[in-house]
């Protein structure tokens, strides 16, 4: 298959750091083509990726004339014809040249899904749009609705280090953004209840409000218990999860997946989470972890972290979140829409549906 796959433009592909959205398209990118599919990405011109890149004109998306000059980027290139379909992880407005078009597309959703933006992709697309979200969570609304399907985001498990023993002391470990919503205050609690260290990694989130919470909330806990490590890299992320007792998942929004979680499990460490957004999907209590209603719950269970099988952990993520599954369910759904497509042009051939 010949496919355009689009991203928005401000983080590199993959990313450097933090960029959940962008590391999910390297991951794809990279497997499509040594499937033998040839890929056209639009992203950042800072992207590696082994297949043509164009490079969007403006970095930022913020702003009518940004907008605008990427959007007729992308229409100009897919409007020359050629492709068999056109997958975006970013902006659904930077297809809307193209939303008319016969050609297949589809939109992914690996943020909040805004359903006035689904209805207008809906009514110019004329049923040539798909959509696909990242959590079965974030789409009850539409349960039931054909064009609408659901992809787990992985992770290229063979690049992550199983570690299948860990000390009975081993700390446990939060991993992501320090923001309220991601629960970090709560993953301290949690330790001090239940009696572990606690190490902290990922980037402060520019901004007052997030500077102010690492600020009040975070540094005044930091010690021989609970240590910040910063952001890292993606080797630091791999030792740093699999030598942990348990990854802690506090959050305190519907978050659409966490990719982190997927990490985890493919360096056998298993996961504590509460029942927000994905983390009941994803943590299969009692086999890769536990699902809680509460942090007193979460540091009840710490003790209960040595009945889990690291194996397991492992198992999970190469059966349901590894590069390799990702992949093939995409092109699963690639295939559905391309057929679809066909049998609808067939039909307004055959005057059935009337003209296009």
């Amino acid at each position: 298959m010949r496919i355009a796959i689009t991203v928005d433009p401000e983080i590199p592909v993959p990313p450097k750091l933090y960029g959940g959205v962008e590391r999910v398209v390297s991951m794809l990118v990279r497997n499509l083509v040594a499937r033998g599919h040839d890929v056209t990405l639009f992203a950042h011109r800072d992207s590696q990726v082994p297949c043509r890149l164009l490079p969007y004109p403006a970095e930022r998306s913020a702003g009518a004339t940004n907008i605008i000059r990427n959007l007729r980027h992308i229409a100009r290139e897919l409007r020359k014809g050629g492709y068999d379909l056109v997958h975006s992880f970013g902006r659904l407005v930077y297809l809307l040249p193209v939303l008319p078009l016969r050609l297949p597309k589809i939109m992914s959703y690996q943020r909040t899904i805004t359903p006035r933006s689904i209805v207008a992709g809906e009514l110019l697309s004329r049923g040539s749009l798909h959509f696909t979200a990242c959590g079965r969570h974030m789409i009850d609304r539409w349960e039931g609705d054909e064009q609408w399907h659901v992809v787990h985001n992985g992770v290229p498990v063979d690049t992550y280090r199983t570690i299948y023993h860990v000390p009975a002391d081993a700390p446990l470990a939060y991993l992501g953004r320090i923001e309220r919503i991601k629960g970090v205050h709560l993953a301290i609690e949690v330790a001090k209840r239940s009696g572990r260290r606690l190490r902290i990694a990922g980037n402060v989130s520019p901004g007052a409000e997030h500077q102010q919470y690492f600020q009040q909330e975070i540094q005044p806990h930091l010690g021989c218990d609970v240590e910040y490590l910063g952001p890292l890299d993606d080797r630091g992320k791999n030792e740093f999860l699999g030598s942990s007792w348990a990854l802690l998942m506090p959050i305190l929004w519907e978050e659409p997946f966490g990719i982190v979680m997927a990490e985890a499990l493919a360096c056998g460490t298993p996961i504590i989470g509460l029942r927000r957004g994905s983390v009941p999907e994803i943590v299969q209590d009692g086999v890769n972890g536990f699902v809680c209603a509460s942090v007193e719950e979460m540091a009840a269970v710490v003790a209960r972290i040595s009945a889990i099988d690291r194996r397991a952990c492992r198992a999970t993520c190469e059966q349901r979140f590894s590069d390799e599954s990702v992949t093939q369910a995409y092109l699963d759904i690639y295939s559905a829409v391309i057929e679809s497509g066909t049998k609808a042009m067939r039909l307004q051939g055959d005057g059935v549906c009337g003209s296009a």
